[in-house]
């Protein structure tokens, strides 16, 4: 039986990646800072904010099943406010778990994953290819996955260890009241508009997909041979989103962008 490492296995996506792969026929072990979970699964805390606690839940992990083939991580959260008024501690608490975790994760990994050939999915998003409004150190976190993924397939790829980075759009999970808020002054010039845009990223996620859909791509990645690189995943609209900024003049893509991404 292949075995599996999710992060953030707790709820969200990543608890219904571990559900689906248990399902799948994976032998999965599901790391979060509350261990919960665990729909025949194994459930094990651990914070990918720290190294020896990482360490430990990979080490522990290869000893239940002899090896470790695949790692999936999906730990994050997300940080709202204007750029001006974000503290850098705020921002750098973003960047430990979101980008640091990963890149934590995977290097523990890697040993095994290059034994047995394996993968490594990690967990984008579309806010890592388009900057959000007022989720900017969200935004950066991701946009510094996508930079690190991409040289981090090149240099395994003669090992034989693929790379997948996946770009969820909006789906519906704990995600939106997990959100952690930057205190913005009722005098800020910012205010109002903070106020629009988070209500409009609580609508589009609410209104999201249902994370199976995130859970069953990833088991398809992990079962193809030579899986890509990136790959989308979501509502249509935001997965045109990536390939119109791709397509698109800028100042076109900017124009068309700009009420979605700010409720106006």
């Amino acid at each position: 039986m292949p075995s599996v490492v999710v992060t953030g296995a707790s709820s969200g996506l990543g608890r219904a990646i571990a559900d689906r792969l248990h399902a799948d026929g994976w032998s999965v072990t599901g790391l979060s800072r509350s261990g919960g979970g665990g729909n025949g699964w194994s459930s094990v805390v651990a914070d990918v904010d720290d190294d020896a606690s990482v360490a430990a839940a990979i080490s522990g992990a290869v000893d239940k099943s002899g090896r470790l083939d695949a790692v999936v991580t999906a730990a994050g959260w997300g940080l709202a406010g204007p750029a001006e008024d974000t503290p850098v501690e705020q921002a750098k608490a973003q960047f430990e778990t979101n980008y640091w975790g990963t890149v934590r994760t995977i290097q523990y990994a890697l040993p095994y994953l290059r034994q047995a050939r394996g993968r490594a999915v990690l967990l984008g998003s579309v806010a890592g290819v388009i900057g959000i409004p007022f989720q900017s150190h969200y935004s950066a976190s991701k946009f510094a996955l996508e930079g690190w993924a991409e040289s981090l397939a090149w240099e395994v790829e003669p090992l034989d260890v693929r790379v997948t980075i996946v770009q969820p759009g909006n789906f519906r999970t704990g995600f939106t009241s997990a959100r952690r808020a930057v205190m913005v002054p009722h005098e800020s010039p910012y205010a109002a508009s903070v106020r629009r845009a988070v209500e409009q990223m609580e609508r589009d996620e609410t209104d999201g997909a249902d994370p199976d859909q995130a859970a069953a791509l990833v088991s398809r990645v992990l079962a193809m041979r030579r899986p890509p690189l990136r790959v989308t995943v979501g509502p249509t609209g935001d997965r045109a989103g990536i390939w119109a900024k791709r397509l698109l003049p800028y100042r076109v893509f900017e124009r068309l962008a700009r009420g979605s991404l700010l409720g106006e």
